[in-house]
């Protein structure tokens, strides 16, 4: 009997150890942090949002002024004036939206620039993240920085530092502590 109870209880274990994953963690928005290219893109990308959104603001204020200007004056307007100005402000809230769409919209101008920037230095870390997992055998690599939720993980499982090295920089701790 207990021949049996010992053959089951190894079984057991090898099974259980056959199945066990190597898992391990990198906090993207840390690693990203230490990427001179992603802190001087996103510092374009934002600096171009800026630019177009206070354009966005002039042109909606000059509406805003058209508006003023026809409620001031509609009274005086016969009907084929106050149709004209009417159509005036309609188009120039049409004007602004379509700017809004193309630089903003999806597909739009901050799109593709974000694409055309960000994209290359995503697809270096992916690869170094890659390379990370097949040098330490680790079968899934999570990502603190995005959906995921970690009620606990241990620092030891954390491999951010290791990817930043990786990518031919020096981990920087003051920047961990900014996304906690």
């Amino acid at each position: 009997m207990k021949k049996i109870f010992a053959i089951l209880a190894f079984i057991t274990c090898s099974i259980s150890a056959s199945f066990a994953q190597r898992v391990a963690y990198v906090d993207s928005e840390y690693i990203l942090k230490h990427i001179p290219e992603y802190v001087s893109a996103q510092k374009r990308l934002d600096d171009l949002s800026v630019q177009w959104q206070a354009e966005v603001d002039k042109q909606y204020g000059e509406i805003e002024r058209l508006y003023k200007a026809y409620q001031n004056d509609q009274v005086l307007l016969n009907d084929d004036m106050r149709k004209r100005r009417e159509d005036e402000i309609v188009n120039k809230e049409k004007q602004v939206k379509d700017f809004q769409k193309q630089k903003f919209g999806y597909e739009g101008e901050l799109f593709q620039t974000r694409v055309r920037l960000v994209k290359p230095i995503q697809e270096r870390v992916a690869k170094a993240i890659q390379d990370i997992a097949t040098t330490q055998g680790l079968d899934l690599v999570l990502d603190k920085g995005s959906e995921v939720t970690f009620l606990f993980a241990s620092s030891r499982l954390d491999k951010s530092n290791d990817i930043i090295t990786k990518l031919g920089f020096k981990p920087d701790p003051s920047l961990a502590e900014k996304t906690q």
